[in-house]
């Protein structure tokens, strides 16, 4: 036979009293129901909880079962003769035969209020599972808010208790400044309760999608701004586009690679719809081809012009 630490099982110490052991039962029990846990191991573990809160709520048994001496949970252990016959096929102990829901007293689990869950009685309300799915917004929508249809697959409890797989369409409107990783919770839009029990929650995980030309970090949107070597040089006014129109950004003389320009208030709005920045981040482009024109002016400015970008190497250290 193989041995149950019912005492562990119920997360108990073994001078745990009887009220600590019904305490300890029903918060287990209503965590690993069948009709209400996500676990999928749910099943298992509400019958192991039950199977050990039969006996230890029992004196007679809870004291057979103590005179076991500890042993490891799934430990192979002879018990004592007249362990079956004392207390019924198996006895009370650990893992000695097979366990139902018929050997359930739904009262300890249930008190004054009867009854009991899914197909073994219906007076109890039973919230409905919440759910939670990524819902994948663009940029766009998320700076000007939007609703989108979910289709879910989602369980479901029958008229037996049993869970099964439906089709579920649910309508979210998705307001302006939410932003990646966000949460949003839809009250009473998850699975249906049972026994007049309120409905659960769905949970929406917000993924912003990847854009052509923003990236965003936070609210704040980025933007790479390609610029000829002469608009770097000497400065120009660029239109930048943006989520809400395009905008005419300066560009200041000088400007090098890497260098972001600020463009205030135009990056994506919060909840209380303020706009973050967007910034665009200097990206200086060589033509791939030139005409004899350009050659010639740019072998001038290399011979009338000084500068040496790569100044600092020879700073560097030689060791």
């Amino acid at each position: 036979m193989k041995y149950k630490d019912y005492y562990d099982i119920l997360g108990l110490k073994r001078d745990a009293g009887a009220d600590d052991i019904k305490k300890a039962y029903r918060k287990l029990a209503h965590k690993y129901h069948p009709d209400v846990s996500k676990d999928p191991e749910g099943e298992a573990k509400f019958k192991d909880v039950a199977e050990a809160y039969q006996t230890l709520k029992d004196p007679e048994k809870k004291a057979a079962y103590d005179n076991l001496g500890r042993h490891q949970p799934g430990e192979e252990f002879r018990p004592p003769p007249g362990w079956g016959g004392d207390f019924g096929q198996g006895g009370p102990g650990p893992g000695a035969r097979g366990f139902s829901f018929e050997d359930i007293d739904l009262s300890d689990l249930f008190g004054s209020m009867g009854g009991g869950f899914g197909a073994r009685g219906r007076n109890i309300p039973i919230p409905g599972q919440d759910f939670e799915v990524t819902a994948p917004v663009t940029l766009e929508d998320a700076y000007r808010g939007t609703e989108m249809d979910l289709n879910l697959n989602v369980p479901e409890p029958d008229e037996e208790g049993r869970l099964r797989r439906v089709p579920l369409v649910i309508k979210a409107r998705i307001p302006k400044g939410v932003t990646d990783g966000d949460r949003l919770k839809l009250a009473g839009k998850g699975g249906k309760g049972l026994n007049g029990g309120p409905s659960g929650n769905l949970y929406l995980n917000i993924a912003l999608q990847p854009h052509t030309l923003y990236r965003a970090t936070g609210h704040d949107l980025y933007l790479d701004l390609p610029l000829t070597p002469w608009e770097a040089a000497l400065g120009a006014n660029v239109e930048v586009p943006t989520l809400a129109s395009p905008v005419t950004l300066k560009i200041p003389a000088g400007t090098s690679s890497g260098r972001k320009l600020r463009l205030t208030g135009r990056g994506l709005p919060n909840r209380k719809e303020v706009a973050a920045d967007l910034y665009a981040v200097a990206q200086i482009v060589v033509p791939g081809t030139t005409g004899e024109r350009e050659q010639a002016l740019y072998k001038e400015m290399a011979e009338a012009s000084n500068f040496n970008p790569r100044a600092d190497f020879a700073k560097g250290d030689s060791k």
